[in-house]
């Protein structure tokens, strides 16, 4: 099958949809022809071949200001451009993983071929509004426009997903037409083990042989590290541990400012941007693992220290519940409750019995999202038809596909396209259970 995946944020972006993106690509290759339309790093468009076998079609793009590193292709000429990397590829299905520029082209030129279209929501608000000055009323308004301006865009979609149960009750919710199938993003259990190496990332920044707490992820506001430096500070001298920050942000400096306010700096460990072959060290080193974002759809670095045997610690929010189960996994805190996350820390830091035992549930808890699963699910959806482009109207008549599979057609009504109710899960879709 020809595979082609548009995604608006791909390498070398850092964030969960740009990895996951790259990770389902590669991984197809095992038994498809995989193509990937994503933005550029330059002024102008071109095609390459990757190292892994994953032919990429890069498309003209700015860079975003105040964010190195993020580009984003403008809309002006963008319709043309994707069509004329459909009309090249000749693709079975289009797999979109936004709603945004890029995308947005891609889904429209597709429906004018009568390609199948499927699109993985991996969106929320909060992770960008938050930057915008325009008060809370604003950002409340800008909201609901948000949610609004990416429901008419999926409902393009002849399938719609999202990574966890969470995710797709809340794209339906708010206004994605149903069913909005939960698939999770899936992990690469043989990279993310319980026993990786670590003693050369224990070396380079001077771990020595102490407890680590981790998070590994952007330093920007919605992740709200600024909580778990805080939290350390309280139990910084009942303890040896070590706070070991990874990733790069918007939130860096004032971070580093407030570990030295809080007189912890000779505690904190910020490693900066750590290369992705790095990373299951820096879990191996990990005593607990931390998450405070309240804005996850399902937290891909969450997963990873899971599959590593870490104990977890997470906000109680978003979509960390459906992965931080309290007493099993880890255990979760009110968001931004700094105490509460402090005392989690000490029931972990002071007995590693019971942070193993924890570790061992959540490892076994990780292998239910075996990235095979994951490849498997989207295989069986990029099946249900085959392309007839003779045939293309922009909006094909409905079809009798089976409504198990999830599949719409534009303008269907929720109730009849078989619309799940909040926390369902469609096993038909590969989801694991």
């Amino acid at each position: 099958m020809r595979i082609l995946i548009g995604a608006d944020t791909y390498a070398p972006h850092v964030n969960g949809a740009s990895y996951f993106a790259q990770r389902l690509a590669v991984a197809l290759t095992a038994r498809h022809e995989v193509h990937v339309a994503a933005p550029s790093t330059t002024l102008r468009s071109h095609t390459t071949f990757s190292a892994d076998g994953v032919i990429e079609h890069r498309v003209r793009s700015f860079a975003v200001p105040g964010h190195p590193g993020y580009r984003f292709c403008p809309p002006l000429g963008l319709r043309a451009e994707a069509a004329r990397i459909l009309d090249e590829v000749q693709p079975d299905v289009v797999h979109v993983q936004s709603h945004f520029p890029l995308c947005r082209a891609l889904i429209r030129a597709a429906r004018e071929r009568g390609l199948l279209v499927i699109a993985t929501n991996h969106f929320m608000p909060e992770n960008l509004i938050h930057y915008l000055p325009i008060g809370t009323a604003g950002r409340a308004s800008l909201h609901g426009w948000a949610w609004r301006d990416a429901a008419r865009v999926f409902a393009e979609a002849d399938i719609v997903t999202a990574p966890t149960p969470y995710a797709a009750a809340l794209a339906t919710m708010s206004g994605v037409a149903g069913p909005v199938l939960p698939i999770s993003c899936g992990i690469d259990l043989t990279r993310f083990r319980t026993e990786a190496p670590s003693a050369d990332l224990r070396r380079t920044f001077n771990l020595a042989a102490n407890p680590i707490i981790t998070y590994v992820g952007r330093l920007d506001a919605e992740k709200h590290v600024d909580v778990l430096i805080q939290s350390f500070a309280l139990i910084q001298s009942s303890t040896p541990a070590k706070l070991l920050l990874v990733g790069t942000g918007a939130e860096h400096r004032s971070l580093a400012t407030l570990a030295e306010d809080l007189g912890v700096a000779d505690h904190v460990v910020f490693t900066g941007f750590l290369p992705d072959e790095d990373l299951p060290a820096a879990y191996a080193a990990t005593t607990v693992f931390v998450n405070a974002g309240t804005a996850e759809l399902q937290s891909l670095v969450t997963l990873e220290a899971m599959a590593s045997a870490r104990p977890v610690i997470g906000a109680d929010a978003a979509a960390l519940p459906h992965l931080v189960v309290n007493g099993e996994t880890g255990y979760l805190f009110p968001p931004g409750d700094v105490a509460a996350l402090a005392d989690r820390l000490r029931s972990i830091l002071e007995n590693p019995v019971h942070a193993a035992e924890l570790g061992y549930q959540a490892r076994r808890a990780a292998e239910q999202h075996d990235e095979s699963r994951t490849v498997a699910a989207f295989e069986n959806l990029y099946a249900i038809r085959r392309p007839t482009p003779a045939a293309a109207t922009p909006h094909p008549a409905p079809t009798d596909h089976p409504a198990t599979a999830g599949h719409r057609t534009p303008g269907s009504h929720p109730t009849t396209a078989g619309q799940r109710t909040p926390g369902s899960h469609p096993t038909t879709a590969g989801h694991p259970a």
